[in-house]
């Protein structure tokens, strides 16, 4: 059994990313006061930095959404079992992980109640309740809340809970036109997310029959690779439901059809992005000194640490330095930045600079005696460590050019990290070479339901005793179609390009 993790760690990293993934993620979470854990497993405590960054995510989508007229809005969180059933009935494989509520003290409650994994059945009768003419629609709403899904699976933090932050979106359509517009509008807006906000490239794509929603018509996804782990990830999804759930819930409305007013099922949308961002964007860019934070998004942005002050300092020269250090405050705060100075005397600077590099503070400040008398600063980079000793004057428009130039290097790096690891198959033998190396396979595929499933078998991976060492890959999404080439797996015709992976 693995050992409960503690906050009673070591200061500093100890495990390396390279070889002990796990356990260093684990560690760059905690010492760079991103969460800690709770005391339900698969659960956890987003603690201030997290939360600011789940912030930005939600001002920037707030605002891109407002421009296509989608309201906030706030569902209750249970759930009824007549409207679980009413979904069961009607769509395939249909397994949420649900949570029930069965008691209240010593007495059993006559009607459970569950905890939403997902808001359709609590929000679609409500839509049919309101939605009576085509004058109604369309109908755009969405709710930022936490949901809970008691997952069988092992935990990550970010990456895969129970319990966990996200918002969710739900719209309603006439036409299966606009419905499809909007599916692609708000994946390009999860993609400025990610490659704006966080430095995190994402493939977009569409999901296989076997990979997409429960009930939906078609999923697009953004989709990206932890190249430590081997593993692909999914960033977002954005499903177009057709009239699938509009005809469970019955949600409906009198149109004109073919020159008569006829009761129509309306067109469908939901999408959701989640905490898991956090935990993508902290996984692919830190290192073994903590965590690296994208630039327009930490709590902190610089940091600005003084050395070689001390109580034999003289007084009129800290009074000098202090007026120094305050202009440069002001400076960079006049740019909207966020600064904080280190001012605390009961650390050496040495100690300062490892524990705002474990934060992940993308700029580091080092300010001194002989420093101030030349008008200059030294200047750290998280990413990578270099230095460089800048003037101060004008020094909040300089950081603010050196913030965007770090975000673009960080995004960068990262993407031409994803793209060496896609390679392109055509065999069984090629798709595991390749997947087994740590790769991304891409080839021509049928994206049959049984093709996919003869892929997650014959790539697991099990020692002589049976046992599963490495579960079986799927497909991450399709890309574009293909019009001619066979499937690399079953040699009948193929109808997309697609990538594969383990997953998280």
């Amino acid at each position: 059994m693995k050992p409960m993790h503690t906050t009673e760690q070591k200061f500093g990293i100890t495990y390396k990313k390279q070889e002990n993934f796990s356990e260093w993620y684990s560690q760059i979470l905690l010492q760079g006061n991103m969460m800690d854990y709770y005391d339900v497993s698969g659960c956890i405590i987003m603690k201030p930095s997290s939360m600011f960054i789940w912030n930005q995510i939600k001002d920037f989508f707030n605002k891109k959404i407002a421009d296509l007229n989608v309201d906030e809005c706030y569902f209750p969180m249970l759930l009824t079992k007549d409207s679980i059933e009413k979904e069961k009935q009607h769509l395939e494989n249909f397994s949420p992980e649900l949570a029930w509520i069965t008691k209240c003290g010593d007495s059993n409650i006559d009607s459970p109640v569950a905890v939403r994994p997902t808001s359709e059945a609590i929000m679609y009768p409500y839509f049919a309740k309101w939605i009576r003419s085509y004058r109604d629609l369309p109908l755009k709403m969405n709710q930022w809340c936490s949901v809970l899904r008691w997952e069988v699976k092992s935990t990550l933090p970010f990456i895969r809970g129970r319990e966990f932050l996200w918002q969710e979106g739900h719209t309603v359509h006439l036409t299966k036109e606009e419905s499809d517009a909007e599916v692609k509008t708000i994946l390009d807006f999860y993609s400025q997310i990610y490659t704006d906000l966080l430095a995190v490239p994402v493939i977009p794509g569409i999901k296989s029959e076997n990979e997409k929603f429960g009930g939906a018509l078609y999923t697009r996804t953004l989709e990206t690779f932890i190249s430590e782990t081997g593993k692909g990830i999914q960033a977002a999804t954005s499903h177009s439901l057709g009239t699938n759930f509009s005809k469970i819930f019955e949600v409906s409305v009198e149109a004109n059809v073919n020159g008569g007013v006829s009761k129509t099922y309306v067109h469908q949308n939901s999408w959701g992005l989640t905490t898991r961002a956090i935990g993508i964007a902290l996984m692919l860019h830190s290192d073994d000194k903590g965590c690296v934070l994208p630039p327009k998004i930490c709590k902190e942005q610089i940091v600005i640490v003084p050395c070689g002050i001390s109580p034999k300092t003289d007084v009129e020269k800290v009074k000098e330095f202090n007026l120094y250090v305050e202009n440069i405050i002001n400076d960079i705060k006049s740019e909207g930045l966020r600064v904080v100075f280190d001012n605390r005397d009961n650390y050496l600077p040495g100690y300062k600079f490892n524990y705002w590099e474990i934060q992940g503070v993308p700029i580091r400040l080092e300010v001194g005696l002989r420093d101030m008398d030349k008008n200059e600063v030294m200047l750290v980079r998280r990413m990578d460590s270099k230095k460089s000793s800048i003037p101060s004057l004008g020094i909040g428009k300089f950081l603010k050019n050196e913030l965007n130039q770090i975000h673009n290097e960080m995004y960068e790096k990262a993407k031409n990290i994803l793209q060496s690891k896609i390679h392109e198959i055509n065999n069984k033998d090629d798709f595991l070479k390749i997947l087994n190396n740590k790769c991304i396979p891409k080839g021509k595929w049928c994206a049959e339901i049984s093709c996919e499933e003869s892929i997650k078998k014959f790539s697991t991976e099990k020692d002589e005793s049976g046992n599963v060492i490495s579960s079986g890959a799927k497909s991450l999404c399709l890309l574009e179609e293909v019009k001619d080439g066979k499937c690399f797996v079953c040699d009948s015709n193929a109808k997309f390009y697609a990538i594969f992976g383990r997953t998280y």
